[in-house]
């Protein structure tokens, strides 16, 4: 269609009344390309502290990094958790959200002889359905190096990542998130003569509280609100779930290597929200990691707030956190 009407408009240029019409025609394809724009990806980028820069791209490095849905294969006998999955563990509550937020530290990765990777992140919807809303670091080891970099993403698009440049991420890093749904909302077409429809507006927020940096995306969100989750994932690589990395989390003292969790259920008509703690059960929505018949990655018992628990690679259980 848009070549019929460049030729269009070129036919039009043998008189003046055909220029006027071109003219016309360029302001109504500069409408549709906006339109196009609006329904698409609508960002709002906040740039670390003194830069100016742009804040991300689609991908930093050459890999592209996909976080997926729960992929839920069956618990081993006798474990106490609720769930368990060949690329999430963690906890995943289930009901209404419109929103999710929560603290953690960023793991350190081992040395491995083959690609190992690792994701902590907070998120809205995938438990249960296809849509998945989250924001996050990458921990992952490849070429003789391990790597993070801080990320968002909403899923079918992969992750996309932070600049290390302007937003840097180390291991021991205290990082805050949130995402929540707001009363804005953009408007979209299936198609060029498809169904208009409107979706709200989410916005999705990240910030490296130890190196004083903070990002902020406004985006068009549909999913369902259908789950809100903390979690470690083994994320995909090239089309398959990866290796998880053999992490370790140091976060500071009387700290979970997840707290403050909480979660929303009303939609934002503006200001700041305030979240409602999580309430965290281990029962109830605890799961863990089974990769290749053996379990690695194990979340412990929340603290007395229920709002916090440590995370650990392999099957033991680790400690409560003591705040």
């Amino acid at each position: 269609m848009g070549h019929g009407l460049r030729r269009a408009g070129r036919g039009l240029l043998h008189d003046g009344v055909g220029r006027e019409r071109r003219r016309g025609l360029t302001r109504h394809l500069a409408a549709l390309t906006s339109a196009a724009v609006l329904a698409g990806v609508a960002i709002m980028v906040a740039p670390a502290v003194g830069a100016s820069a742009p804040a991300s791209g689609r991908a930093v490095g050459a890999l592209s990094i996909t976080n997926f849905p729960r992929r839920a294969v069956a618990p081993f006998f006798g474990v106490r958790n609720t769930w368990a999955a060949s690329n999430w563990s963690g906890y995943a509550e289930t009901g209404r959200f419109t929103g999710v937020t929560g603290t953690w530290t960023v793991p350190s990765v081992a040395a491995t002889n083959t690609p190992t990777y690792s994701s902590a992140w907070i998120g809205v919807d995938g438990f249960n359905d296809a849509d998945l809303i989250q924001t996050g670091t990458e921990q992952d080891y490849y070429g003789g190096a391990a790597h993070y970099v801080a990320w968002w993403e909403i899923l079918p698009s992969s992750e996309t990542q932070l600049s290390p440049s302007l937003y840097p991420v180390a291991p021991g890093d205290r990082m805050s998130g949130s995402i929540y749904e707001t009363s804005a909302s953009v408007s979209s077409r299936a198609g060029f003569f498809g169904h208009r429809s409107s979706q709200h507006v989410w916005v999705v927020s990240v910030a490296d509280t130890t190196r004083g940096w903070s990002f902020s995306t406004n985006q068009s969100y549909n999913g369902p609100g259908s789950s809100a989750e903390w979690v470690i994932e083994a994320p995909e690589v090239g089309g398959s779930v990866a290796t998880l990395a053999q992490y370790t989390v140091s976060p500071p003292a009387n700290t979970g290597d997840f707290d403050n969790a909480g979660t929303l259920a009303t939609v934002v008509s503006g200001g700041t929200p305030t979240f409602s703690a999580a309430g965290l059960n281990y029962q109830n929505n605890s799961g863990v990691m089974i990769q290749n018949n053996v379990q690695v990655s194990t979340p412990g018992d929340p603290d007395a707030a229920l709002t916090a628990f440590d995370t650990a690679y392999g099957p033991a259980l680790p400690p409560t956190p003591a705040g």
